[in-house]
This record gives C-alpha cells, structure tokens and sequence, in this order.
C-alpha cells in the first residue's frame, strides 16, 4: 500500500483564485486526490498542470525544484506562490526518503553532484554508479540514477522519465520499478506521455485533460488510442497530416 495516501488542498490559502497556478481548470476547486497504488500517473497535454502538481508535492517532501532528494542543495529560482501554499499530505507511515526527477533540469543536477565530488572526492558518485553522470549516455544516466539511487524507502517523483529512455530502455526501467515495488520500499508518482510507462499493471492514472481531473483507464488514454491508430494504419494519418486530407 503506498505511503501518502492523500493529497488534500485548502483553497482558502490561494492567494489569487484567477491566477497562476490557482486557476489551472483541471486542478481549480478539487478537495483531494486519494491515491490508491504504490505508483500513479499523472498525463495530459503539456500545460494541463500535472508537472505543477508533481512539482508541488515534491516541494511539500522538502525536495528542491531542481530535482533531488532532501538533502539535496541544488538551488533554483522559485515561483512566490505554489500550489505548495495550498495542500497538505497525509501519510502512513511518514517517509523522509526518496527523490525527485526532473528531465529538463537533470543537466544541473548532474552538474551539482560533479561539484560535490570535487569538494569530497569519493562520495558523490557512489549513489549514482561510481562515476560522473556527464559522462554516461543521457539514457545510461537516468537508468544509473534508477539503478543506485532509488534504493531507499521512499517516495518517488518523476517528471517525463522517457525524455532520455529509448523504447527499450523504458522496458527495463519497469523492471526496475517492478522490483522496488515488490520489496515494498517505493512509491511512484510519474508525469509521462509514453504509452510504455503507462501500461504498468495496477498502475492508477490521473488524467489532467479533463475537468477535474480524475482517473482514467490505460485504453481510454489518448496515449494508448492515438499510438496504436497510429502502428495500426500510419498511411492514414500521413495523408491527413500531409495533405489535408
């Protein structure tokens, strides 16, 4: 069972209902998101807020922005006003561990973690393969990272893991979900379009292209039907993108 069961919001703290991020439509006015798996989804169109949403429970863990976990120092300019202000986690039992991934800034996390090696040669990369992550394959430092650093109870926040992950390195990066999973010492909270990732059996999946934002099945998901329309009869959509037609 995972270990935050819940994230509620008190809207009575939003400092400026009609403003950013308050009056993202599909999060605007919910009360609370169970969550009922040890790894959920979060999808949606770019912009539809599941990228603000993961930020802001990784906020609330005391996980920088950056990406991270809580011990992590890594310094990023910060929005005044979050939806941090406005949700408050309920757990059981509490987890201090974990780590937050985010693609577009995982450059300067890998930077940060070279500059602490620089200042105590010998421990910085030890979490992280025995070696710098510059100098590893965008994909081979995300599976390196997934590997050795997601060893600890905790909870896990990824945001578009398959930014750097091949269709097949995607696989094996379930494989690794999967073992984690089955010791019991993780929870996932995953924002993705891949269609890979969101076929992980069990897996709960928030869809941030509705108001509100609830669940949806796998099949139901514009990932799975526009992906498989797409392998299924490719000519077609050539046609229509192409010619109009």
């Amino acid at each position: 069972m995972p270990f935050l069961k819940s994230i509620r919001f008190d809207w009575k703290k939003a400092k400026g209902r009609n403003t950013f991020p308050f009056n993202i439509p599909t999060i605007r006015g919910l009360k609370e998101i169970e969550l009922g798996s040890d790894i959920t989804f979060f999808v949606g169109e770019n912009g539809s807020g599941k990228s603000t949403l993961l930020e802001a429970i990784a906020s609330k863990c005391g996980f920088t922005s950056m990406g991270g976990g809580p011990n992590t120092l890594l310094k990023a300019d910060l929005l005044e006003t979050t939806l941090e202000d406005i949700i408050t986690l309920s757990w059981l039992p509490k987890v201090k561990n974990g780590f937050f991934l985010r693609a577009e800034t995982f450059y300067d996390f890998a930077s940060y973690i070279d500059q602490l090696e620089k200042e105590d040669p010998g421990r910085a990369y030890e979490p992280y393969g025995g070696k710098s992550l510059h100098q590893q394959s965008h994909g081979e430092a995300f599976l390196s990272l997934f590997l050795n650093r997601f060893n600890y109870k905790g909870l896990y926040l990824l945001d578009e893991p398959e930014a750097a992950l091949s269709p097949q390195r995607q696989l094996a990066f379930l494989g690794v979900i999967n073992q984690l999973m089955a010791s019991g010492k993780a929870q996932f909270i995953i924002a993705t379009h891949s269609p890979i990732l969101l076929a992980y059996p069990g897996a709960v999946i928030f869809n941030f292209d509705q108001t509100p934002m609830g669940t949806i099945e796998y099949e139901n998901t514009d990932h799975f039907f526009i992906t498989r329309q797409f392998l299924n009869d490719r000519e077609s959509f050539f046609k229509e993108l192409f010619n109009g037609e």
